[in-house]
């Protein structure tokens, strides 16, 4: 077992589904945590029972300028920032030939722009809190599969996981950790529209080896690792979460 890292960490999209299991996660550890979500109620709301140092803001993760301030009122609110979960992401089903660029683009500066901006403004507070940084995209088996409905997050998804290779190199040499994790059919409000489909459903957990949908907690649980010292030697990887569907044809 490494040392237990106790610095604060920052979860986007931190007021539901993935990103609000990974905060709950954390603080069961004691990891002081800030929820950022385009809900300020939903984040204030995660954090009023976290019981650990928190604060939530309601932000747009692609305002540059609101990205900041936040940065600014969490470093005021946690002991330091140690981490980093980019859970904040969106989806639009406009495949190729019905393409709405402006959407397109928005997936991209959601899913995947963003991660590089929140990390690149957070360096000096992950370089400070070392040993034991580390950041985690929130990616999906989409980044490794194809899904001829979402080319804009299939596209944001595959480069997160680019990003993840590319700035581990980079921050390695730091001490700061960069992985990736990618879910695969999870019980989210981001999928529940589907569940509306007639048997879709079931579809989902026949395509699963373990035969069920997976829970936001199950994704919360590798990202909680991800972000502790026994991932020391762990970086630079997409660790696929999706209960085997990947792994049969």
């Amino acid at each position: 077992m490494g040392e237990r890292v106790t610095t604060g960490v920052v979860v986007t999209g931190g007021a539901s589904g993935i990103g609000r299991a990974c905060a709950q996660a954390l603080a069961e550890v004691g990891r002081p945590v800030a929820v950022w979500d385009l809900s300020t109620e939903g984040a204030e709301s995660v954090v009023s029972s976290l019981g650990v140092p928190s604060i939530g803001l309601g932000l747009d993760v692609t305002d540059e300028t609101a990205v900041a301030e936040a940065i600014e009122a969490t470093r005021e609110a946690l002991p330091s920032i140690g981490g980093l979960v980019h859970a904040a992401g969106m989806v639009v089903a406009e495949p190729v030939g019905a393409i709405d660029f402006a959407n397109f683009q928005r997936v991209l500066d959601v899913n995947l722009v963003a991660h590089a901006r929140i990390t690149q403004l957070l360096l000096v507070d992950l370089k400070a809190s070392n040993p034991g940084s580390a950041v985690v995209g929130i990616a999906s088996i989409e980044a490794l599969i194809g899904h001829a409905a979402i080319p804009a997050y299939c596209s944001s998804k595959a480069g997160l996981v680019g990003l993840t290779r590319s700035m581990a190199a980079a921050l390695g040499p730091e001490g700061i950790r960069v992985n990736a994790v990618c879910p695969g059919y999870i019980e989210t409000p981001m999928l529940a529209p589907s569940f509306a489909v007639p048997k879709m459903l079931d579809t989902y957990v026949a395509s699963s080896v373990l035969g069920r949908i997976g829970q936001p907690e199950d994704v919360a649980g590798v990202v909680r690792f991800l972000l502790s010292a026994d991932a020391a030697f762990v970086t630079g990887q997409a660790i696929v979460v999706d209960g085997g569907v990947t792994c049969v044809d």
